[in-house]
């Protein structure tokens, strides 16, 4: 009975890994990815400088270009610089025209040092690859649903795994080179059991997230079809007065961050929103950073606008939301300095590892059935080419995505799309490529077109921008230095992986079939 289970068990494993695992390949990378989110939008908009952090300083000049070209707005908003983040983003919104009309809302981003507008190349930078992590570039909500029920199928083939592999972690410490796909199954058995603590907690607060989408009965049976309700009461919004129409200067914001961040024990400012700006009725509202492990949803404090006096501050969340908060703040990483930044981001490829040796074990072990006829069944092929522009196919489009930042002019219109363009285009065809070529040749030749794109693109930095490695590194700048160094390194990783399939290609061909299919019967039984 035990060893029947076990075997469902494998199943299980072996068949909702291979229907979602191209999609869960892409959700992993992207997501990992993530984790450099605003070093890899930084990168993408050089324009904007990096300096010295002074908040104070920085919010001075902020009040004083939004007092000199926003004075007649209805609402400001601020976005302060950090250590990954090095923009001053100042937002206004426009009176609007008419009773119950919004107005629209104008942005700038300013030198955090000198107060000057700074004109950033239009991009999406790294925001494409955190919404694409589980939005997957689709209309709201389906995307989210889509890649929250492959979540949950990660969760199922994390637990499946674990009950197949009852000799895991002694496998952990097995790994046999050049045993085909033996030493596969041996590394995709190690990176799983490397870092699993790390799968059950990204996989499970990734469901955690999403609670209130997929299982909202709870929020249905206590308010019925009025949903916005739950959202008010969960997460309040401060009051905001009507103008008074009575023009009062507003105080200076700086002296704010230094009382906000004794209400916070420490913690600092994120944003600023001042109501009413001018007038006698102006408040000042600064939400904190959120970049505890405990994400604290909407904790914020609220000051008179012209005298200063702290009017409020939202109370400390319930334990039910304390809990959410630490599931959030662990999957999104947001409190982690950099050597445990890179830390998540080592473990997020481990698991697109993962992801991409099972698809490999999976089609490798049905291949050796079919050696000796030397006829693959269209379902393999199929299979085939997913595997090739699911992994191979993506990490190309995502060196041309970098590349496109480069290369197109900088006045286009509509510029940011058609960097999504580019990625979407390049991960077509390699779709079509691998469609058109053998399989083994189709991974060679993408993964050496990787390597040079990759290579490739510190190259065409230094030729289209000021930017170049050897000047970010005089200057210090680690930021933009690490991510052409990190191109650098991935080109060299993806010629290397070229070279490995060439050389395997040459010795897969000399090898009896008789004796692979013995050995795929073998490793069958020893996955089993």
């Amino acid at each position: 009975m035990k060893e029947g289970f076990r075997q469902a068990m494998a199943w299980l494993h072996t068949w909702v890994g291979l229907v979602f695992g191209w999609l869960l390949f892409a959700i992993f990378l992207t997501g990992t990815l993530a984790y450099f989110n605003d070093e890899t939008t930084h990168w993408m908009q050089p324009e904007i400088p990096s300096r010295p952090l002074n908040a104070e300083a920085s919010l001075t000049l902020a009040q004083n270009y939004l007092q000199q070209h926003a004075a007649g707005a209805s609402r400001w908003l601020i976005d302060l610089p950090d250590a990954r983040d090095p923009g001053l983003t100042v937002r206004w919104q426009q009176s609007p025209g008419k009773p119950g009309e919004r107005g629209r809302f104008e942005s700038k981003t300013l030198d955090a040092q000198t107060g000057s507008e700074v004109q950033g190349r239009e991009s999406m930078g790294g925001e494409f690859f955190y919404r694409f992590h589980f939005q997957l570039q689709m209309p709201y909500p389906w995307g989210r649903w889509l890649a929250t029920i492959a979540a949950m199928v990660m969760f199922v083939a994390l637990i499946t795994g674990i009950i197949t592999h009852k000799k895991i972690f002694k496998d952990f410490f097995t790994f046999r080179p050049r045993k085909g796909q033996r030493s596969w199954l041996d590394g995709h058995n190690a990176v799983g059991v490397l870092v699993l603590p790390f799968h059950l907690m990204i996989t499970y607060s990734s469901l955690v997230i999403f609670m209130s989408m997929v299982m909202p009965a709870s929020i249905l049976a206590s308010y019925g079809s009025d949903v916005n309700k739950f959202y008010d009461e969960v997460f309040p919004a401060s009051n905001t007065p009507e103008r008074a129409n009575i023009a009062q200067a507003l105080a200076p914001m700086a002296p704010l961050l230094a009382k906000a961040s004794e209400q916070w024990s420490g913690g600092h400012t994120a944003r600023l929103s001042v109501n009413n700006p001018g007038d006698a009725n102006a408040t000042v509202v600064l939400s904190r950073a959120g970049d505890g492990v405990v994400h604290d949803f909407g904790r914020a404090v609220t000051f008179n606008g012209v005298s200063g006096q702290m009017l409020g501050s939202t109370p400390n969340q319930p334990m039910a939301m304390a809990v959410g908060g630490a599931f959030y703040g662990l999957h999104m990483g947001h409190f982690a300095g950099p050597v445990l930044r890179w830390l998540y981001f080592i473990c997020g490829l481990a698991g697109t590892a993962m992801i991409g040796t099972g698809l490999v074990i999976w089609l490798g072990k049905r291949q050796l059935k079919h050696a000796k006829s030397g006829v693959m069944p269209f379902e393999l092929r199929l299979v085939e080419v997913l595997n090739i522009a699911s992994m191979a196919g993506l990490v190309t489009a995502i060196a041309v995505f970098f590349l496109a930042n480069r290369l197109l002019p900088t006045g286009l219109a509509g510029r940011a799309d058609w960097e999504v363009n580019a990625f979407f285009i390049a991960w077509g065809l390699s779709v079509v490529h691998a469609l058109l070529r053998p399989g083994r040749k189709a991974w060679v030749e993408q993964l050496a077109c990787g390597a040079l794109l990759f290579t490739a693109v510190p190259v065409i930095n230094a030729l289209t921008t000021p930017w170049n490695l050897a000047a970010t590194l005089t200057q210090g700048d680690w930021t933009l230095a690490g991510f052409d160094l990190t191109c650098l390194a991935t080109g060299v990783f993806l010629a290397w992986a070229a070279w490995k399939m060439q050389r395997a290609a040459g010795t897969v061909s000399v090898k009896n079939p008789r004796r692979e299919k013995a050995r795929a019967i073998t490793l069958e039984q020893g996955a089993n």
